[in-house]
């Protein structure tokens, strides 16, 4: 079965209006009581290295300091090995699993995921070119886990932000564009979950796309406007931006209580 979510994602608030409603209806997740259960005792460790050494291979840090992937070439190369991971990932039977040990899964299943539709449908300038209008493909069943068919935004909200409520979920799930935070080098793990988050977060924090402008305008990514609510407030997402932020962040941010403007770049983050 296909699991139905009423949860706008960040795609679908530029598509449509007026956008006061769209920000309002953006919330909860939609899996309910069916969502999937965690095992606090277990030790069992999930298998990511073919993940990991697809990331090595076909992600680069690029010239502006994003990182960007050789869409075509694993397409060329690789496409029957990025196959036989998300396979394998479907095939786990997750509820087995510890809570980081699920996060680090959720979130490689979801990048996985998204290189999966990004090389099905190259030639490509941006992820939204997919579908009608924009719509890009967050909405269309992506994976099957336990007999669940799940969609991209099932993954991102009704699983991630709908367990976890952890903010850094933004920087971990890449939406194979430009403006997003980086597709990391590495797969997550459940070990090196805290790390890899946390350098996320700086990583983003720091770069132009995340946070720019000058000292008394400051400009944010549209991140922190269509998930505002899970920071709760613009206060709050600058005090975020602040426990991370250096050097020019830093003084940028230093002071600031309001963002003046937002911005997302939805060119594909493609080599």
């Amino acid at each position: 079965m296909t699991i139905s979510n009423p949860t706008l994602s960040r795609r679908h608030l530029l598509a449509a209006a007026p956008a006061t409603a769209l920000l309002a209806a953006c919330g909860g997740g939609g899996l309910g009581e069916e969502s999937f259960k965690a095992d606090p005792a277990s030790g069992q460790v999930i298998d990511h290295s073919a993940w990991n050494s697809l990331l090595g291979e076909y992600v680069s840090e690029g010239p502006q300091g994003v990182n960007l992937v050789a869409y075509a070439r694993l397409k060329a190369e690789a496409a029957d090995r990025l196959a036989a991971y998300i396979a394998a990932m479907e095939a786990v039977t997750i509820e087995a699993f510890g809570p980081d040990e699920q996060f680090a899964y959720w979130v490689n299943l979801y990048n996985a995921a998204t290189v999966s539709v990004i090389i099905a449908n190259l030639p490509l300038e941006s992820i939204r070119d997919i579908g009608v209008l924009g719509a890009g493909p967050w909405r269309d069943k992506a994976v099957t886990v336990a007999g669940r068919d799940l969609t991209l935004d099932n993954i991102e909200h009704d699983i991630l932000r709908a367990t976890w409520k952890d903010v850094r979920i933004h920087y971990a799930v890449n939406c194979a564009s430009f403006g997003c935070p980086n597709l990391a080098r590495e797969a997550y793990t459940g070990a090196r979950l805290e790390p890899m988050l946390e350098a996320a977060a700086r990583a983003y924090v720091n770069h132009p796309r995340g946070f720019g402008g000058e000292p008394g305008r400051v400009v944010a990514s549209s991140i922190y406007d269509w998930y505002r609510a899970d920071w709760g407030s613009v206060e709050a997402v600058l005090d975020h931006a602040r426990k991370y932020a250096e050097g020019p962040s830093a003084k940028l941010l230093e002071g600031a209580d309001a963002i003046a403007a937002y911005d997302y770049n939805w060119s594909l983050n493609a080599a």
